[in-house]
């Protein structure tokens, strides 16, 4: 067999570096906090050096000093000497390394080494599945995902950082905000008493709307979505799963220009309707906004389209109009089951994806007409356990004599749930020729 054909067949392993990084620490047992944080067990090659390493962080947990003798002594204990190499190999541990000041290098190369390990397995693991013609094309993508992305966070390692290097950062921050009068953290909806009460919607957290049918759930994404993209220019996805891009579109546009989507819809528009409504589409035409709309998504895809989002067009924030609409990889469950499992998902996404998810969802029927409370909530109490924050759209749906809509309607949201802030209520306004909530004013 010639060399090259059986190098390809060894893992990239580098035992010279592993012998090194425990000979490091045992000279210098001070170095072991910081390797700790760089290095697992699993990342050692050689079973012998993965079973010192083993017995170094057993001693380190039991705030023992680390030396030859303490070593021996544990994998005595444990019963691993002999897998270790025995005394004469861990002994000559020291022996391979002339000083300790370069450990984190030997650390480094031992961590890179037990990456392309892993990515040698996963790619292993992903050609295996792709032939098997039983597994779905799209699962098999959405696990091969997930599988480097949680590589790439075990791979990330802790930092500590000394408050002389934070403060300036820090002060610049604040010195930021002051500049702008802006005191919120996260993604900010656009509603100023909703943004003072949450600080803006916060990285990691998945974010429920839950109303009634017809009460403005739409309405109300769209025009969070319509303030976070035109006026703060932060790029923003949209699942829609129940509206086509066209119907989207409109509605943005009716909403931008303040032309009664009836016109839109008949074409019945003045002059002047024609010149607002091209000033609007220039101004969402420059909006970083980007619709999948797409009928019952699977809960696998939309996690795989987030992820492309997020990488390629630097998304900050998703919504998904709605729970509802979303389809799990196991159609025949309960209907409880599919929305557990929905929800959990979502709430691990928006973990994964260090992004806000804000997810729409329908209420039970007996909702109607009074205060929507959490037991409301369609499906699962899972969404009102996994979410960071619940909140619902409350509106008199008033008509005039005639039995037309009134064009300006009363309307709050209601904040039920919030993990890391104030609950309470946010009054708006609902312009139903536009389909869109205003701020109101006080006493207005």
């Amino acid at each position: 067999m010639e060399y090259s054909t059986l190098k390809d067949k060894v893992p990239p392993h580098n035992l010279e570096a592993e012998q090194a990084t425990l000979g490091a620490l045992l000279l210098d047992w001070g170095a072991m906090s910081d390797v700790v944080t760089m290095l697992t067990p699993e990342k050692f090659y050689s079973i012998q050096n993965k079973t010192v390493y083993e017995a170094l962080v057993s001693l380190f947990r039991q705030s023992i000093h680390g030396d030859t003798l303490t070593l021996i002594n544990e994998l005595t204990k444990d019963g691993k000497l002999e897998q270790a190499g025995g005394t004469a190999y861990v002994a000559a541990l020291t022996d391979t390394v002339p000083t300790s000041a370069n450990v984190s290098y030997y650390a480094k190369i031992v961590s890179d080494q037990a990456t392309r390990r892993d990515l040698i397995r996963i790619s292993s693991e992903v050609k295996a599945l792709s032939f098997d013609i039983t597994k779905d094309s799209t699962a098999i993508l959405d696990e091969a995902e997930k599988n480097i992305f949680s590589l790439a966070d075990k791979n990330q390692t802790t930092t500590i950082h000394e408050m002389k290097d934070l403060i300036p950062d820090t002060i610049e921050m604040i010195e930021e905000r002051y500049k702008n009068h802006s005191g919120y953290t996260g993604v900010p909806s656009g509603f100023t008493k909703l943004d003072s009460m949450t600080s803006g919607f916060q990285n990691s957290e998945l974010i429920i709307v839950g109303a009634r049918p017809s009460m403005g759930k739409t309405a109300l994404a769209l025009s969070m979505m319509q303030y976070i993209t035109i006026e703060k220019k932060i790029p923003c996805g949209f699942f829609s799963l129940e509206m086509s891009s066209t119907l989207i579109g409109q509605r943005m546009l009716s909403q931008e220009a303040r032309i009664p989507g009836t016109k839109l819809r008949s074409g019945m528009l003045r002059l002047e309707d024609l010149q607002k409504l091209q000033d609007a589409a220039g101004r969402w035409f420059q909006a970083p906004f980007y619709i999948v709309d797409t009928p019952n998504m699977q809960l696998l895809d939309i996690r795989a389209v987030a992820r492309r989002m997020v990488m390629n067009q630097k998304v900050k924030i998703i919504f998904i109009d709605y729970i509802g609409l979303i389809t799990t990889d196991n159609p025949r469950a309960e209907t409880w089951e599919q929305v557990t499992q929905i929800s959990k998902s979502l709430k691990a996404l928006a973990r994964e994806l260090d992004i806000p998810i804000v997810a729409l969802s329908q209420l039970a029927r007996d909702a109607e007409g009074s205060e929507p409370n959490l037991a409301q909530i369609r499906g699962s109490g899972s969404i009102e356990q996994d979410a960071d924050v619940v909140m619902f759209i409350q509106r008199d749906r008033k008509k005039n004599e005639e039995g037309e809509t009134e064009p300006v309607q009363d309307a709050k949201i209601i904040i039920a749930k919030q993990r890391n802030g104030p609950i309470g209520d946010v009054p708006l306004l609902f312009l139903s020729s536009y389909t869109k909530f205003e701020n109101k004013a006080e006493g207005q």
